[in-house]
Order: C-alpha cells, then structure tokens, then sequence
C-alpha cells in the first residue's frame, strides 16, 4: 500500500524544528511524481499471473505485440534509462557538489521504496497475522522501523547541536527532545496511514540533514551505547530499513504469504524508481531545475519517466483483462 501525497513539504516532524542546518526541501517534482505511482501500482497489482504470456501492443506502430510479461519490465526499463540520463547529464554538466550527507540520505530513499514494494501487494489482514514464535507481525515490523527511523533523526539532531569529539558524545538530558511515540502508534490505523508515516518521517531525515558538512559528519555519537560518527549513524538510515525488509520477507515466509510473479514484478519496479528517487532526494530545487548539456534537468526526466511509466501501466492492465 502507497502513501499518498498528503504528507507534502513543509514538514510538521520535529525533527524540521531540531534541525542544526537549514532544511532542504523535497522538490515539488518528487511529491507530483507520488500519486500516479500509487495508480501505477494499483494498475500492475490488477493484473493476474494466468495472463502475462497475453499479447500486450508496446507502440502503436509495432507490427508484433510483446507479452504482458514485458509490460512490468519496460517500466523497470524506464526507470533505468531515467536514472541512466541523470547520471549521464551530472557527468556532462559543470560541477554542482553535493552535500557529504546526500548519498546516505539517497541510499534511505531507495530502501524505502524497496520497502514499499514488500508492502504493496498485502491486504489489511496480513498486517496483523501473527507468524507465531515470538515473531513480529508486519504492523509490529513497520512501527519499529518508523520509531527508530524518528529515533534516529531526532538524536541525530541532539547530538550536532552539541558538538562533541569522536569517542564523547552523551546521551540527551531528560526533556530535551520531544515525547516519542510508541511504536503501535507509529503503525496504527490502515496499511495507507502507516505507510505515509514512514514516508513522513523519511522525507523529513532527508530534509534536516542534506545540508550537513563534512565536519558535522564527524560529530560524536551513540549507537547502542558505542561511540560512533554521525556519519555512521547516517549510514544506518537505510541499512535498518533494509534489515527489516528482510524481516518483512521472512515474516511473510511465516505466514505461507508466497508473492506471486506479478507482486515480484512490482517490487523491482518499486525498487528502481527507488534508485531513481534517489538520485533526486537532498539537492535544491534549482539544481534539479538546471538543465544538463542534453536540454533536460533532473527534475523534468523524472516528470516524464513517470508519466510514460503510468501510461504503460494503464496499457498493461488493459491487455490482461
């Protein structure tokens, strides 16, 4: 299930008040780029397994027809080429350096979305099966990944606001940052809710922190009680989300909940416009804006990837009714 575009910039986490650098908001084009990916995914999730060997028209002027089959992976194509023409354009274009933070943050947009693909296919009650032995449900799974995401964020914050060198970082006094959810919170209501919390406060982590310098990088922190960088902390944003897709997964192995081929599809598809989102989270709007040697920004080959994604989408659904 897609979280929507309701949770749009600015952002009412805390952690934009308990930012220690001026925030960078998320480009316009990302949160316009978020609802025709929920129909996208709505339509390719429509589509059953029996006919993806169906003949699917790719052009109008094609005189063979494809497979549904290849419908799914024409978008994961487009995607490619999208995040192919971003990296190509960067490499033609004059420097344009990026925060020391913004690949970490990047690598977070992308497992998120990684995420999001585990989490598509489910109906509501598969979030509150229980797997048995002791095992988290996925709601259980999901609200610890959004606390500790929050968590992470606002120590974070804590931490660079009161500079201290590797190997002497303190805990925060009691009070000084705001009342933590509770991870059942965090994860109530629908599937829609929970996952456009996670959004929220993934969004917000990539907004408080894309402006750090390399000295913040090497603030002193905590982690599970070791002294570690906020530059490690950071490279936990995404690594913890990916540890708990894997959870997700086994979870799902649990509950004899097998994804079918087209629910596979679709995870790669969200996959990679992951990696493509990635490459757009962190920078200004006039970086994005700013159009490469070919004619095209950042933020138009975004635009148009996902408006053709959608209309294959639409086409593939149609060929397999």
């Amino acid at each position: 299930m897609l979280a929507d575009a309701r949770y749009a910039w600015p952002m009412q986490d805390p952690l934009i008040e308990l930012a220690t650098v001026p925030p960078v908001a998320l480009h316009p084009a990302v949160l316009a780029a978020r609802a025709p990916l929920a129909v996208i995914v709505g339509d390719l999730l429509a589509v059953p397994d029996s006919t993806l060997e169906r003949s699917w028209r790719w052009r109008p002027t094609d005189h063979v027809d494809e497979e549904v089959r290849y419908g799914f992976y024409r978008i994961h194509e487009r995607f490619e080429t999208a995040i192919g023409a971003i990296a190509v354009g960067r490499s033609e274009a004059p420097p344009d350096p990026i925060g020391p933070a913004v690949p970490a943050l990047g690598a977070m947009a992308a497992a998120r979305w990684d995420l999001h693909g585990a989490l598509a296919p489910l109906a509501a009650g598969d979030w509150d099966a229980d797997p048995r032995g002791g095992e988290w449900t996925i709601r259980e799974a999901l609200g610890h990944i959004i606390g500790s995401q929050r968590s992470y964020g606002w120590f974070n914050a804590w931490y660079l606001s009161r500079p201290a060198l590797e190997g002497k970082a303190t805990r925060p006094p009691e009070g000084f940052l705001p009342p933590e959810p509770t991870e059942e919170a965090e994860a109530a209501g629908s599937p829609l809710d929970a996952s456009a919390r996670l959004d929220a406060i993934v969004d917000a982590c990539i907004a408080a922190n894309a402006g750090l310098d390399h000295a913040a990088l090497h603030v002193g922190a905590l982690w599970g009680g070791q002294q570690v960088t906020i530059d490690f902390r950071l490279g936990r944003y995404g690594s913890h989300i990916r540890e708990h897709t894997v959870q997700v997964d086994k979870t799902l192995v649990l509950l004899g909940r097998e994804p079918s081929e087209v629910e596979r599809l679709v995870r790669l598809v969200l996959a990679t416009y992951g990696r493509l989102e990635g490459l757009i989270v962190g920078r200004p709007s006039a970086e994005l804006d700013t159009p490469f040697p070919s004619g095209s920004s950042a933020s138009r080959i975004l635009t148009e990837a996902v408006a053709d994604v959608a209309e294959t989408a639409a086409g593939v659904r149609a060929a397999s009714v």
